[in-house]
């Protein structure tokens, strides 16, 4: 009997926290900006780490300072409160795999329509010394976590590093299949720009497409994340659009791997006005 490790069950490490391949593949997520995905992921990883993350009634606290850090060196309240507003409205697909109850039938596919989390709590004073947000998650997102046994180790400094909302989209595929024996997937079109976020009937064209949404993520996974990737567009013949995206990637070494690192720590430094800052969950 083969037994299927559990995400839940993962500690994060310098390769990053435990993300489920249920949460980095699910859709609907084409509302959400840069800096939403980053406190996104800086929440689910503070829950994770706190070890109660599939309590029914688990809540959890994080300085705002933290959060912030999302927002680089912008210290809006009006951002933040935007950015919560919009986790808190957006509704995701979330597929995952159900067990029979009597197992007559075996595993069932299913799709759960949810939020991202239950509630934002928040200090009337944001930017006082001692604010925090308090947080949960939907009681359906509890089994779900529980079950996954797929996961992507997300960095938090890279996506507080990126700009674009598609490089931490294909970032976070990408890092789902980094350790998987092939190395090159084809994905659908209309399923790919899903993943990623793209809003439904906007860079149809090839063209915009590749300027508005390939090019910025390709750049920004190269330059700031441990792996490296080549995008190639599919159609049916030069003037068809594109039907497919085939995506290649290799994790970096040596002086890719150390110029990454150090792009990584310049950019970084640059967001939060020339100071060096680490980020503790």
């Amino acid at each position: 009997m083969v037994t299927i490790s559990r995400t839940v069950e993962q500690k994060t490490n310098y390769h990053g926290f435990p993300k489920p391949g249920e949460l980095i593949e699910m859709t609907g997520t084409h509302a959400l900006e840069a800096s939403d995905r980053a406190i996104l992921n800086l929440l689910y990883q503070h829950a994770h780490d706190s070890g109660n993350l599939l309590e029914p009634s688990a809540e959890w606290e994080i300085p705002l300072a933290t959060v912030r850090q999302a927002f680089s060196k912008h210290e809006s309240s009006d951002r933040l409160r935007d950015s919560l507003t919009r986790l808190m409205s957006v509704k995701v697909n979330v597929a995952y795999v159900a067990d029979d109850a009597d197992g007559s039938e075996g595993p069932e596919q299913r799709v759960v329509i949810t939020g991202l989390f239950d509630f934002f709590d928040v200090s009337a004073k944001e930017l006082a010394k001692r604010a925090t947000l308090r947080y949960g998650l939907p009681r359906k997102l509890a089994p779900i976590l529980g079950g996954s046994g797929r996961w992507g180790r997300i960095k938090a400094e890279v996506v507080c590093s990126m700009t674009s909302k598609y490089a931490i989209g294909l970032y976070e595929l990408i890092q789902l299949r980094a350790n998987m024996e092939r190395s090159v997937e084809t994905f659908p079109i209309d399923r790919f720009r899903e993943l990623l976020g793209v809003p439904p009937g906007t860079y149809a064209r090839g063209d915009n497409f590749q300027r508005k949404v390939l090019d910025p993520a390709v750049l920004e996974v190269n330059g700031l994340s441990d792996m490296s990737l080549q995008i190639e567009l599919e159609r049916l013949h030069s003037r068809a659009p594109i039907n497919a995206v085939t995506v290649a990637w290799w994790r970096k070494s040596g002086e890719e791997f150390r110029a990454a690192m150090q792009e990584r720590r310049r950019t970084w430094k640059r967001s939060l006005g020339g100071k060096q800052r680490s980020i503790a969950i």
